[in-house]
């Protein structure tokens, strides 16, 4: 099932205004979007979603994405609404479930924790098998040099 999750402040949350859309520099409510083809259940009140971040002496581009650590947020889930698409969404929407998660800023002391290492399979290449076989190839082939 893909679905799209939204967490988004409360409207009374502090510090709302101060987050700011990119590259537009409109305010926001929306801390962070997933989507999400997992068979996992969604996101419960009381749930954290994880905030990742780059912490530069540590950032090696040839093992880390933009993220170097994560830890768990600062934001509470404490409402969540589920919505199903009555027609599809265009340009790949294709959404079988939208979620919207209302937080509450609840700040924990969460220590940062290293990025676990890189996960690739036939699914990281949309099930295109060919093109996986090439990438596996080209890693074999980076290994030997």
């Amino acid at each position: 099932m893909k679905k799209y999750i939204i967490f988004r402040a409360e409207g009374s949350a502090e510090s709302w205004k101060e987050r700011k859309l990119e590259p537009s520099g409109a305010l926001t409510r929306i801390l962070a979007e997933r989507l999400d083809c997992s068979d996992k259940p969604l996101p419960e009140p009381g749930y954290r979603p994880a905030e990742f971040v780059r912490v530069e002496q540590l950032h090696n581009p040839s093992v880390h994405g933009d993220s170097t650590h994560y830890r768990t947020g600062d934001w509470e889930v404490v409402q969540v609404h589920s919505y199903t698409p009555d027609i599809p969404i265009p340009h790949g929407g294709d959404y079988d479930l939208i979620a919207i998660c209302i937080c509450r800023y609840n700040p924990v002391n969460a220590p940062l924790k290293p990025m676990p290492e890189r996960q690739v399979s036939l699914e990281s290449f949309g099930g295109n098998r060919e093109a996986y076989e090439q990438w596996l190839i080209s890693q074999k082939e980076m290994a030997e040099v």
